[in-house]
């Protein structure tokens, strides 16, 4: 066997090797074991409820840890397949997993804290209160200042969506390096009017980080520990990055789609509070029964009822102050996307149920929503739930519309688009795939459940994926 891949059947004998004694038939988890639910359906197409340990030796994620919180207790939690695969060592509930972007709503309560005991204020100009950096004033900041309120609902104007972390031979900056682009990403600048439209951005948390470690005068991982993460339980959790030695007895290494290891087992993220959250699902629970408790007034051990309820209510573009609210307002939620790391959350707002997902591997985000569609079906929760598709006919010459090359900038991404005899055809370098056609300007991918929307006309064209916006050139 090699020692840094390993075969599909033997990810199938190992998940089934290291998952615990056989679940009673008839519960959730059984369920979840036996017959896992796709996120989407597509109308008159054949349904598979593939097992946790088939789906996991298809995808080839090596290790996976679940968590279920029920009338606000932890019904189950168990580990999957393995931690670190040249080793053999097994995931465990105590395994750590990188939380990657899960790290923004858990981080968001250090700057909340700040604004509830009126150390800063959550409209104010966030350089009145940063000492060490400031962010640089120019046409867009004249128009409006940043604020942390921007800043935790992706409304700031910053730019930089996401991080890519440090391999272990590479030098890691600072936060006030990352700022100013002395790492590995561009410098976090203001690029339309703070509060004008909703654009994903770790590098407004990466402010919001300098922000709660000027205003207290500590590290910001020595400001989570203190002031959110012992409050509310979370002992195992850090914020340290990288984690330190005596940390790393029980943490998972992270995989490639294709098996292979993270160089290095995992990279490091000095934007801590973007992506650099170490913990497991058990501990993400014990951060929403929390939320959850507070919302209904029955703890302050670190926000009152007063700045939970306005943390769990959704503005307009279905966002709280830090975690993505559902679309019928039930559940506050994140995903999470780090080298080698995906995971996802969901838990009810006004409701004591969550369930908390965490994966070792970059194919992990498709097996992890499967995960937390199937809790939520077996325990009759309303959502997450499977999404239909209900493909249509669309005229080539509709589609014919939308035939171009975009360009995502910031991601650095091109985006091909040809017609396909029934919807549209993604080509490389992006990727490679057929979408097929929801209406005149939406598109699905028929494997991934992945939506692409059109909109404008002519040199305006824009397609967007997610959070992700292209422009046709």
């Amino acid at each position: 066997m090699n020692a840094t891949r390993i075969t599909r059947v033997a990810w199938l004998s190992f998940a089934a090797a290291c998952s615990q004694a056989p679940t009673p038939d008839g519960t959730p988890q059984a369920l979840v074991e036996s017959a896992l639910m796709p996120t989407f359906t597509i109308r008159g197409e054949p349904v598979a409820r593939p097992s946790l340990a088939e789906r996991m030796a298809e995808l080839e994620v090596p290790g996976v840890s679940i968590a279920v919180l029920v009338d606000g207790e932890i019904a189950w939690a168990e580990g999957y397949g393995l931690a670190d695969v040249e080793s053999g060592r097994p995931v465990t509930p105590s395994t750590l997993f990188q939380a990657a972007s899960i790290s923004k709503p858990v981080a968001a309560l250090a700057a909340l804290r700040l604004v509830e005991s009126g150390r800063v204020e959550l409209d104010g100009d966030v350089n009145a209160y940063l000492t060490s950096w400031q962010v640089p004033e120019n046409g867009f900041t004249e128009e409006a200042p940043v604020t942390l309120r921007g800043i935790l609902t992706h409304r700031a104007g910053l730019t930089v969506w996401g991080f890519p972390g440090y391999g272990p031979d590479e030098a890691v900056p600072d936060g006030p390096g990352v700022l100013d682009g002395g790492g590995n990403t561009d410098p976090v600048r203001a690029y339309k009017a703070p509060g004008d439209s909703w654009r994903y951005s770790g590098g407004g948390y990466t402010v919001m980080q300098q922000l709660v470690a000027d205003v207290n005068g500590k590290p910001f991982a020595a400001v989570m520990r203190e002031e959110v993460l012992d409050p509310i339980g979370m002992v195992r959790s850090t914020y340290e990055q990288p984690i330190p030695a005596e940390r790393q007895d029980d943490i998972a290494t992270g995989y490639r789609p294709n098996g292979e290891r993270v160089p290095g087992g995992w990279h490091t993220y000095p934007e801590q509070a973007a992506a650099g959250l170490w913990t497991t699902p058990s501990e993400l629970a014990l951060y929403a029964r929390e939320m959850q408790r507070a919302w209904k007034d029955e703890s302050a051990s670190v926000l009152g009822e007063a700045l939970a309820r306005a943390t769990l209510t959704p503005d307009e573009d279905d966002w709280g102050l830090g975690p993505a609210i559902s679309e019928d307002g039930e559940r506050f939620q994140h995903g999470g996307s780090n080298q080698g790391f995906r995971s996802t959350f969901a838990a009810y707002i006004d409701g004591d149920d969550g369930v908390f997902v965490m994966t070792n591997s970059d194919s992990g985000s498709q097996l992890a929503s499967e995960i937390a569609t199937t809790v939520a079906h077996a325990y009759g929760w309303s959502g997450p739930l499977s999404d239909e598709k209900v493909p249509v006919e669309v005229p080539a010459e509709v589609r014919e519309r939308y035939v171009g090359t975009y360009v995502a900038s910031e991601l650095g991404a091109e985006y091909r688009f040809e017609l396909d005899r029934r919807g549209l055809a993604l080509r490389p370098g992006a990727g490679r795939g057929v979408l097929w056609p929801l209406s005149d300007s939406s598109f699905f991918d028929p494997d991934s459940g992945r939506e692409a929307h059109f909109s404008g006309d002519g040199d305006e064209m824009t397609v967007r994926v997610g959070s992700i916006v292209a422009i046709r050139r």
